[in-house]
């Protein structure tokens, strides 16, 4: 037991501060990549966040973007509401109406951040208790109508900008201080995400999600309360996805409810397909399909511009048809012992299909 499980944690404490050292020095080394590496982290907090329902429990919801949403817009309004009514900020056209100090910034970034993940978790919570009560496709339907509705909803709020969208305050910092600002939250973001739900899966919690995906009706009958979890993994989901739509929505500068906070085509699609192309309920595989997605659509928008959704929806269909079970799912069957596994005997594992 020990022989075969001390070098694969080994080989994991090894990946890990490799991912840290680049990850703290990346902004120095490539700085015309900030943002693009900024957004990369971004992308493991949501497909990381998803994976809790998708992955983990077997819910597939398409309105996670809801709270993405709700989080970039509870941190620009608390932003702009410590100050200055927010109406009269939309109305005097954004940035020009605001100057904030570097503490007032700040203090406003900190607290809207924090704003994002709790209005994301009441916002979770309420929904939970009405959707959850659904499975299969009439959840995914329900989801994906309510992220809709949230996009039209703000998008005729006047209050909040409405169609014109709303204007994010200027930073404070001089020339490209903004973009490496924003890209280590990002990065203690997606960090935060991993160690934590890493935590909460190798706990009661995760095994009673995988019993809830697995079977819902025996896990029931064995005496696990699954509405319960299925309301507690939500609104975990919400709180990261939140957080990272607050982020978003300073790093680009500019709100719109249809185009970017309640996306569905865009933030709403990715997260899951980028989960789908590392592994489904598992941890590292959203972060791989992370990665691998978001270097591959950065290299069809550099590349094949004016045919780069073309290109899009040709890696979903590749996606889906070739990869059903994600890379790291690929490489679990192909590689078994890489993960730890073996058959006593010197058999291969190839057929183990469990572990992280």
């Amino acid at each position: 037991m020990s022989e075969a499980t001390t070098p694969l944690w080994r080989r994991r404490g090894l990946l890990e501060g490799a991912i840290l050292l680049v990850a703290l020095f990346a902004p120095f080394v490539v700085p015309a990549y900030t943002t693009q590496l900024a957004m990369l982290w971004i992308m493991v907090v949501i497909a990381q966040s998803w994976n809790v329902m998708g992955g983990q429990m077997g819910y597939n919801s398409f309105g996670n973007v809801i709270f993405f949403g709700v989080g970039m817009y509870t941190t620009a309004v608390l932003q702009v509401g410590l100050f200055m009514n927010v109406s009269d900020y939309n109305a005097a056209q954004g940035a020009a109406a605001l100057q904030l100090t570097s503490f007032e910034y700040f203090l406003g970034l900190g607290l809207g951040l924090l704003a994002a993940a709790v209005m994301a978790l009441i916002v979770a919570a309420i929904m939970g208790s009405g959707l959850l009560r659904l499975r299969g496709h009439y959840f995914a339907i329900g989801t994906l109508g309510l992220g809709i509705a949230f996009a039209e909803i703000f998008a005729g709020w006047e209050w909040v900008g409405a169609g014109s969208g709303m204007v994010t305050p200027l930073f404070p910092g001089g020339l490209g201080s903004r973009e490496i600002f924003f890209y280590y939250a990002a990065f203690i973001a997606a960090a935060l995400t991993f160690l934590m739900l890493r935590r909460f899966y190798a706990g009661r919690f995760g095994l009673a999600l995988n019993a809830i995906r697995d079977d819902e009706d025996k896990a029931e009958a064995m005496g696990v309360h699954t509405t319960r979890y299925k309301t507690v993994a939500w609104c975990i989901s919400a709180i990261f996805t939140g957080i990272a739509g607050g982020i978003v929505g300073n790093l680009v500068g500019f709100i719109d409810a249809r185009d970017v906070a309640f996306s569905g085509i865009t933030f709403g699609i990715w997260m899951i397909l980028m989960t789908i192309l590392g592994g489904k309920g598992t941890l590292w595989g959203p972060v791989l399909g992370a990665v691998v997605f978001h270097i591959t659509q950065e290299l069809f928008w550099t590349y094949l511009l004016g045919w780069q959704r073309v290109a899009m929806g040709l890696l979903i269909v590749i996606i889906v048809v070739f990869f059903p079970l994600g890379i790291l799912g690929w490489a679990r069957e192909r590689y078994p012992e890489f993960f730890g596994h073996r058959v006593e005997g010197g058999e291969a594992a190839a057929n183990e299909g469990r572990g992280e």
